[in-house]
């Protein structure tokens, strides 16, 4: 575990989602809905499997995880406390859940912690990838699981918004095609088991990935 100085665009990512901390899911209902009932399904997560949540925001793939399986045992962590504060209060009575600020570059728990690390709609916000990916090496158990979901820019919709993003969104890191994503585990000792791009509606080009070690 790495204790290491905030970067600006974490600092822009903390401020930008503790403002929009209680409307988001209002205000995204139906991306939600949409990319987190696929992923839930597509991550096929094993009952009994401890799981690591990066990025939770307010904890929605949780709760749809825990309709499936009220026992499973989920850790989130977010970079937004205010996020996590509309989490804790959605999930309040799932004693197995549990949520903490930390950045995906700076794990707060020890080697070999989890069966499955996953991630949904972050990756492009994360500014230290590689570091990011070893951190979730580090956490996983020998043969666990990494599952990925973010925009793909292989679409010409998704490249459009990459471009505006980076002008107008100083939060926004890049966005990659799934080559580039692909290459972004294996040059991190991880290992593609499975990947599947997904569109939803006209402009949304997502990629689903599924990784181990080695």
């Amino acid at each position: 575990m790495t204790q290491q100085v905030e970067s600006q665009i974490e600092a822009t990512v903390r401020q930008q989602y503790n403002q929009l901390a209680k409307r988001y899911d209002r205000r995204w209902r139906q991306y939600i809905n949409n990319t987190l009932i696929f992923f839930k399904d597509w991550m096929r997560l094993a009952p009994d499997a401890i799981a690591l949540d990066i990025a939770c925001g307010t904890g929605e793939l949780e709760r749809l995880l825990l309709t499936q399986n009220p026992h499973q045992p989920i850790t989130g962590i977010d970079i937004s406390n205010e996020m996590l504060i509309q989490a804790h209060q959605k999930l309040s009575r799932f004693p197995n859940v549990t949520f903490q600020v930390a950045t995906a570059r700076s794990l707060p728990f020890q080697d070999h912690q989890f069966d499955a690390v996953f991630s949904a709609n972050a990756f492009h916000y994360f500014d230290q990838p590689n570091l990011a990916l070893r951190e979730m090496q580090r956490v996983l158990k020998p043969d666990g699981r990494l599952l990925l979901l973010d925009w793909c820019r292989d679409s010409w919709t998704c490249q459009l918004c990459d471009r505006v993003l980076q002008w107008l969104d100083p939060a926004h890191k890049q966005c990659y095609t799934q080559a580039e994503l692909h290459h972004l585990l294996t040059s991190n000792q991880f290992h593609i088991v499975r990947s599947q791009k997904v569109r939803f509606g006209l402009i949304w080009e997502l990629m689903a990935v599924e990784a181990v070690i080695g």
